[in-house]
């Protein structure tokens, strides 16, 4: 091994510091590539035909995505000047942290949640503060809530939870809201907010225009299925999105996303009939995880959580020798996405094989 390159050039420490963002492990070859969330089937024909007409590269795209977010306005019953369009909802996350958040100031989010965080508040010079998941894998808000200091500048909600699948509840979200003070930003994140089933979840629609310090972030990588193209949303208030759009690289959305996204409104149908697919498939996966020995939290998301502790690594590997490329976090656990049917056995094999590698008394083992 290396030493890693040397410059004479003058970087942020923080940043040199900081580790590059790495996706999972590719598949094995006739494997399962099971670790990015990404949505299994394949876009629709009309979307693929909507990409291929606003194919004019040498074109600037619109930089105000002005027909997307009038139809994202009326799907929400707010202004085309509440919704925000950027190039992914992590694209999104760093221009409002960006734009409240600097040197001295906090970032408040549970941990672990999505893997991003940590870096998008340090590339904005501001200090990270986690609040430690509670032991079922959900947001602890209260403690959430008490640990907001006058440092505190924008707080993280990510639910359903990445990678823990987790929903904050509606009773807890309006409690938490209404426990912060309004000059502080919290940011919603509902990147996998088509995938729930829980009755009692929380739901960022239902909140707007009810607090003048919350942005609700979706995206379409994931139930859209338009991962490779970047293309997420914001809606909140005019003053908040007025500071990300300012904050944004300018024409970052390209127009094939744009028109990929309208497409997709269009054939929402048939694609939330995938969703549904994708939600049976994922309960069944839990069911069998169970059945295995796995004590998994309940899932909302497009992907499950195995709280596998130290044999983390050791049970990636055995999951990629049986042809599934999953997310490992060591020494916490897996995340699992939700693939093609096909794959279901596989994991549930491999499963078996994890549970024999597991001590006597791990948590990860279920109890009766």
């Amino acid at each position: 091994m290396t030493d890693a390159p040397r410059t004479p050039v003058r970087l942020r420490p923080e940043i040199v510091a900081l580790p590059v963002y790495r996706q999972g492990r590719p598949a094995v070859e006739g494997g399962y590539k099971l670790s990015s969330n990404e949505n299994p089937f394949a876009p629709l024909p009309g979307v693929l035909d909507a990409v291929a007409r606003a194919a004019e590269l040498n074109r600037y795209p619109d930089a105000a995505a002005a027909g997307l977010r009038a139809r994202l306005a009326e799907r929400f019953g707010v202004s085309a000047d509440e919704v925000h369009v950027g190039a992914g909802s992590v694209s999104l996350l760093s221009q409002f942290i960006a734009a409240a958040a600097g040197p001295g100031d906090e970032v408040l989010y549970a941990w672990r949640s999505f893997e991003a965080y940590p870096g998008l508040v340090t590339v904005a010079g501001a200090t990270s503060r986690r609040v430690p998941l509670l032991a079922d894998g959900r947001h602890d808000l209260d403690a959430m809530a008490a640990a907001v200091s006058d440092r505190t500048r924008v707080v993280l909600v990510c639910s359903p939870n990445n990678p823990t699948g987790c929903v904050v509840s509606s009773e807890e979200l309006d409690r938490f809201l209404a426990a912060v003070p309004q000059d502080v930003l919290v940011l919603l994140d509902e990147a996998y907010a088509e995938f729930v089933r829980d009755p009692d979840a929380a739901d960022g629609a239902r909140l707007l225009g009810r607090h003048p310090n919350l942005v609700v972030l979706r995206t379409f990588s994931k139930a859209w299925g338009l991962a490779g193209l970047r293309l997420g949303y914001a809606i909140g208030p005019v003053p908040l999105l007025d500071a990300a759009r300012a904050a944004a690289i300018p024409l970052s959305v390209t127009a094939v996303a744009l028109a990929a996204g309208d497409a997709s409104l269009d054939a929402e149908d048939e694609l939330r009939s995938r969703v549904d697919t994708i939600v049976e498939r994922r309960e069944a996966v839990a069911a069998g995880l169970a059945a295995a020995g796995l004590a998994v939290p309940r899932s909302q998301g497009n992907f499950v959580w195995l709280p596998l502790g130290d044999a983390t690594a050791e049970a990636a590997d055995l999951l990629h020798e049986a042809g599934i490329s999953a997310r490992a976090f060591p020494p916490e656990g897996i995340r699992v996405s939700i693939g093609e049917a096909e794959s279901v056995d596989k994991l549930l094999t491999a499963a078996s094989e994890i549970v024999r590698i597991l001590p006597e008394g791990s948590p990860a083992l279920r109890v009766g």
